[in-house]
Parts: structure tokens; sequence; C-alpha cells
């Protein structure tokens, strides 16, 4: 394994520093004082759009994107090349957006590359990708688990030259977005059948949120924080769409959510290690200006440990990311399927971990909305969750581990 940057990845790292200090951190501030000042919690605050032009014409947009579909074109970068790019823009939670590679997008373009027809992707990829408007993508449903995508019920049933479909989603990020105008909805197609084929009984369909029978019922907060991009409980009513919007075939669903989910997976893991390295920097920082008992914090042994033990798990991490994004890079995503999971589960811990320690030194202010990292800390907490929860992740490691001694234990 190789981990040395590749030249274009070493020139787009300097860029992208570079346009942090002078653009995105300065900006930080401002796209909070924008919202606050609009009394709507899911405003666009116009310093964004600004952002973006400003991104799109220093050559930083859509690095995320690996396929040739985008005018100007983009790097094509491989993911041992955008994993220190993608950690770079998770220091912020206003860069992502800022250069066109913030989720739920990212997976829904990825999709729409991969799977799209040619119409749905000159109707909803281009704009995407210009970043015109945003999308959204319904699994998650309330009354069933889950982290087990065959349990999805929500029915989509074919009615002549349209799919009707009728049910309740919740935790769809993005939908409460002003710019937000098309779901990547999942749902079943099939029922019934044997054991074999429960994971060909669903299929994934574009549904335009203005579509009638589409009711955003409410936003649900995470732990008391109203999130901009909005997670939302959606009512689907009778909604009827053409039959055309169906991606791929029926039945294709679980396949292409995992297709989605591998890079979705470790794009949250690459951005969770830039959290942990603001938050590691924040630490430092305040406990060499704070004084107790006539020393520096930074002199307590106690929070030395800290420090050392945050750089230690933050190494770890990105070793381990960048072994993973090496593995999809040359193997593919099917045989990296273990590390993939190990990074999923070690990440945003360790991320949690390190943001924790910080918020101890900086005392009552770190619980605050003075300092970022409460926030921080309640929306890395959801990574724990998104994308499958821990126990699932740590369920594929144990059986793979479980079937490669199986030999030896018969032995």
């Amino acid at each position: 394994m190789e981990f040395e940057l590749t030249d274009r990845c070493k020139d787009l790292k300097e860029r992208l520093l570079a346009f942090m200090d002078e653009h995105i951190y300065p900006a930080e501030e401002i796209y909070h004082d924008q919202l606050v000042a609009s009394g709507d919690p899911h405003f666009d605050p116009p310093v964004m759009e600004e952002l973006k032009r400003r991104a799109r014409e220093a050559g930083l947009w859509n690095l995320f994107h690996p396929y040739e579909m985008t005018d100007p074109p983009t790097p094509r970068l491989k993911n041992v090349e955008y994993a220190p790019l993608a950690e770079v823009m998770g220091r912020s939670h206003i860069a992502s957006e800022a250069f066109n590679c913030s989720a739920p997008d990212t997976g829904n373009m990825e999709v729409l590359t991969l799977f799209g027809t040619p119409e749905q992707q000159d109707r909803w990829l281009r704009p995407l990708l210009d970043g015109e408007i945003r999308s959204a993508f319904a699994m998650t449903e309330p009354d069933v688990a889950s982290s087990d995508a065959t349990n999805i019920e929500m029915l989509i049933e074919r009615d002549g030259d349209e799919y009707v479909m009728s049910g309740r989603k919740w935790w769809t990020s993005g939908a409460l977005r002003k710019r937000c105008e098309i779901l990547i909805v999942m749902g079943k197609t099939g029922v019934g059948g044997t054991k074999s084929d429960r994971y060909r009984q669903q299929s994934m369909i574009l549904v335009p949120r203005d579509t009638p029978g589409v009711t955003i019922v409410r936003n649900l907060p995470v732990f008391g924080y109203v999130s901009q991009e909005g997670h939302a409980e959606v009512l689907f009513d009778n909604v009827r769409v053409p039959a055309a919007n169906l991606i791929a075939n029926e039945g294709d669903g679980f396949l292409i959510s995992q297709a989605r989910l591998g890079p979705g997976r470790i794009h949250h893991c690459m951005r969770a290690i830039g959290a942990a390295e603001r938050g590691l920097e924040l630490m430092c920082r305040r406990a060499q200006s704070r004084v107790t008992f006539g020393r520096p914090v930074s002199d307590r042994a106690n929070i030395q440990d800290w420090i050392a033990e945050s750089r230690i798990e933050i190494e770890m991490a990105r070793l381990l990311t960048m072994k993973t994004a090496w593995l999809m890079d040359t193997v593919g995503n099917k045989q990296a399927r273990m590390e993939i999971s190990a990074i999923k589960v070690a990440a945003p811990n360790v991320a949690l971990r390190v943001i924790d320690r910080a918020i101890q030194v900086h005392g009552g202010g770190g619980v605050s909305d003075e300092f970022p990292l409460a926030m921080m800390y309640a929306h890395l907490r959801t990574l724990r969750l998104a994308d499958g929860p821990d126990e699932i992740h740590k369920r594929t490691i144990a059986r793979t581990e479980l079937r490669r001694l199986a030999p030896v234990a018969q032995a």
C-alpha cells in the first residue's frame, strides 16, 4: 500500500487549505448570522452562493465525482486522493456544500450517474452537478427497524404508466432545504417470495418534492439542534409519478443502495477525521490560553494525556481510512466491505472522543454555542446511526472473521 499523495492531490489539498483560510472560516460567522436573521432554520444564506461561485472559479468543484459527466470536468479522483480533501472539508460544517460535495447530494448524484437514464440525468443530475438544486434520500421508516433494509414496508405499485406509493418516511435529510427539488425514495415493489429473493423486493424511484400527496410532516431535531439541512418526516399519500421515474429496474433497490452507501460511508469518515482535527486544534489552543492555579491548563498531565491520546487515535483512524480507500480503488467496494464497516465504526467514535475532550477543556463554553464543539458533537453522534448503526457494521466484521476462521476450526 502506497499512501503518498499524488501530485494532483497535493496541489488540490494546498488550494483547498488556502480557500478554507481565505473564504470558509471567515464565512462561518456570516453564515450563522444570516441564518439567524432570516428566522427560518432552513434558509439558504446568501453567503453560501458566493462561496460556491468562488469554489467553482477556483476549480474546487464536484471533487467527489469520479466520472466523466461534468462541465467543467472534475479531476476524477480516486478514493485515496479524495480522502485528504474530504478531511479538509470536514473541518467546517459549511465547507462541503460550498464545494458541492455534501451529503445526501453526493450519493444521489452517484446513483443517477451509475443507474439513471439519459432523461433522468438531464432532468436531475445536471442541475445537481451545477449546484442549482438540492436533493434528499428517503429510505428510513418510523415503524420498522430500518437498519435491515429488507424491513421497508412502503409499497411502490405499478398502475399503468405510473407508480403509486403510500407510506411514511423519516430522517429524510435535506428534504426541508428550500432548493430541495427531488427525492430518491426506496420502497417495496416485490411482495412475498422466498428468503433467497428478499433482496430483490426493493426499488428506488424519483419523486419531485412538489408532487401531490408528498407532505413534509415535521423536522426532527438532533439533541435539540434544528439542523439547517433538516431531517424530515415525510408522508406519501397516494403519490403518483411516471413509470419512467423508476431508477434501473424493479428489484434493483437494494443493489443500488449498497452501491450508494459504500462511498457515502467512507466520505462521512473522512469528514469526521477533519472534525476531530479541528476539535484537537481548539482543545490545544484553549488549554494554552487558560490559566488555573497559576499554571496554563496545557501544563496539566491529564490534559497532555488527552492531547496525546487524541493525536494517536486520529492517526490510527486516518490510516484505516486510507487503507479502506486504497482497497476500494484496487479491489472494489465489495471486497473492501469489512474495512468499510470497520472505519464506519472507528472514525465517528474517535471524533466523538476527541471532541468530548475538547468540550471538557473549554469548560462551560464547550457546551454553549460560543464554540462549534457542541454542534459538532451532536452531528457526529448521528454518524453512529446514519448509513447503518455501529452494531450492524460490527456484525459484518464479526461474520467475516468467523467465516475466515471456519476451516481452521473444523480442522
